[in-house]
């Protein structure tokens, strides 16, 4: 009698392999599709902005303000979306790339829609974050239903913003497969229009600089703009489209308001704008005060108020530390006036001086700026003067006297040892000899500076106890409480005196 081996189901394993197999791989496979599409179903779809002409999201020029010039160059792409035969007669090819660069909040976005409003043209906008997927394929795909979108609905423009983000130099380090088939599909679709498609192409980036120089080349985005700041002008028209519908009191001045902004960006003004309002709301008030207006400036450039205790002896170094600034700054003329001195803590400062020009600067001497860096160096040196030790309360004022002082050696070429060249700190061809020399001078300049402001502040000891006694009793005090506790004081530096008078030189046939 044979006895079958327990183990002898271990030679059927081949053929239950074979019959089974084909089953299993099936299910496996449609178990991967399964996931994929359940990974792409949750993922965000994202849709590019589409506004339609005459709609409420709709604006025009009239709304964009603080731009003048690059409102100017872009009437020529308003008239082509109008009347294109007018150009096509005269064989004229309007630029269909246009790249609108310069720091966040200046009005790019605002910009590109006003001209599609302005010319009755559907404006798409789209992020070039949106274009980069985990997939690759998945961006150029989205780049080529964009621009066939536009197409189909001409006359259009098209927006993407922050380009940056698919159109960086493509370097070999950190660039996907998926970035450069979404740029590579970008720049075939703008090589494929045609000079009858009315669709012109806008973009925004704060880094010009690091976009691929493909992108730039003529007959892509061969019209660049600079698009900056406002000067005091453009700060008081944007005001007065921020402020058109809201009730000012009689003694709000835009004006004014602009020429205590400078440097502020659109967004940071109709931030001012909003802030404002919301303070007169606070209080029940019908109308929006200069006050008001006061209070937003000082939330926007120097953040939230915040309710920290100090200690008397950290209150007492706080306002010597802050009358150190604003005494320096009076007695440096008129190169940063002082607007209000405070030892309130606002954002991560314990207290402030608040500095604004009294109006938009472009160029500065090297006098001028030792000048800054003793005022951004007086509060530290108040503190060595009076008590003889120094704190960490400087760290931000030390950073931007390091920041000054290294553009004077690096860049602008305002240091005693070289003065015809630059030393800037990416130039890897300079010798260690050279690089050294370059600290040195860089140290030099805070080092005299700080020395200079101490000598000072030794010098005017009595002016910098009556700031200080009248911040401790009001904690805040504003230009007009500085200058008349300083009325006896004149400015030691008259470096700032030709800011706002031009010097004419006769040419020689005038001579």
């Amino acid at each position: 009698m044979l006895i079958a081996s327990p183990w002898s189901w271990l030679h059927d394993i081949p053929a239950i392999a074979e019959r089974w197999l084909p089953l299993m791989f099936f299910l496996c496979m449609l178990a991967i599709v399964y996931l994929l599409w359940r990974t792409l179903s949750v993922m965000p779809r994202v849709k590019p902005t589409h506004v339609e002409p005459g709609s409420r999201e709709s604006v025009s020029l009239d709304d964009v303000a603080g731009v003048t010039e690059a409102k100017a160059e872009l009437q020529e792409v308003i008239d082509f979306l109008k009347d294109p035969k007018r150009f096509e007669q005269l064989g004229a090819k309007v630029p269909k790339g246009i790249l609108l660069y310069g720091p966040p909040g200046t009005g790019k976005t605002l910009l590109a829609k006003g001209v599609a409003g302005e010319s009755g043209a559907r404006f798409f906008s789209q992020s070039a974050s949106a274009f980069v997927e985990m997939f690759v394929g998945l961006g150029a795909a989205r780049m080529r239903k964009l621009f066939d979108e536009a197409r189909k609905r001409a006359p259009s423009i098209i927006f993407i913003d922050e380009l940056d983000a698919v159109g960086a130099a493509r370097t070999g380090q950190g660039f996907t497969r998926e970035q450069d088939q979404t740029l590579n599909q970008l720049l075939v679709e703008l090589d494929g229009f045609s000079p009858s498609d009315q669709v012109v192409v806008m973009a925004a980036s704060n880094r010009l600089q690091d976009l691929d120089p493909a992108l730039l080349r003529p007959g892509r985005f061969d019209r660049q703009m600079l698009v900056g700041p406002p000067d005091l002008n453009g700060r008081e028209a944007i005001l007065h489209v921020h402020t058109r519908n809201k009730p000012l009191a009689a003694d709000v001045d835009l004006g004014v308001i602009a020429r205590q902004t400078s440097g502020l960006t659109g967004a940071d003004l109709a931030n001012i704008a909003n802030e404002a309002a919301i303070f007169a709301g606070r209080r029940g008030a019908r109308y929006v005060s200069a006050a008001d207006f006061d209070s937003a400036i000082e939330r926007v450039v120097a953040g939230l108020q915040q309710k920290k205790v100090l200690t008397e002896k950290e209150r007492r170094i706080l306002a010597f530390h802050e009358a150190g600034h604003a005494l320096m700054s009076h007695l440096m003329g008129e190169i940063a006036p002082v607007q209000k001195v405070t030892i309130v803590s606002r954002g991560t400062a314990l207290g402030y001086t608040l500095n604004l020009p009294a109006e938009d600067r472009y160029l500065e001497t090297k006098e001028e700026l030792i000048d800054m860096l003793k005022i951004a160096l007086a509060g530290r040196a108040a503190e060595q003067v009076v008590f003889g030790r120094v704190t960490n309360g400087a760290a931000s004022d030390l950073e931007k006297a390091t920041e000054i002082a290294r553009a004077m050696v690096f860049e602008w070429g305002m240091s005693d040892v070289v003065t015809s060249r630059t030393l800037r700190a990416d130039n890897y061809a300079l010798s260690e000899e050279t690089k050294r020399t370059r600290d040195i001078e860089q140290a030099r300049l805070t080092d005299e500076a700080y020395a200079e402001a101490v000598r000072l502040l030794e010098k005017y000891r009595a002016p910098l106890d009556r700031l200080t006694l009248a911040l401790l009793e009001k904690e805040t005090i504003n230009r007009e409480e500085v200058l008349h506790l300083l009325s006896d004081v004149e400015p030691e530096s008259r470096h700032s005196e030709t800011v706002g008078t031009p010097r004419v030189v006769p040419l020689p046939s005038e001579a």
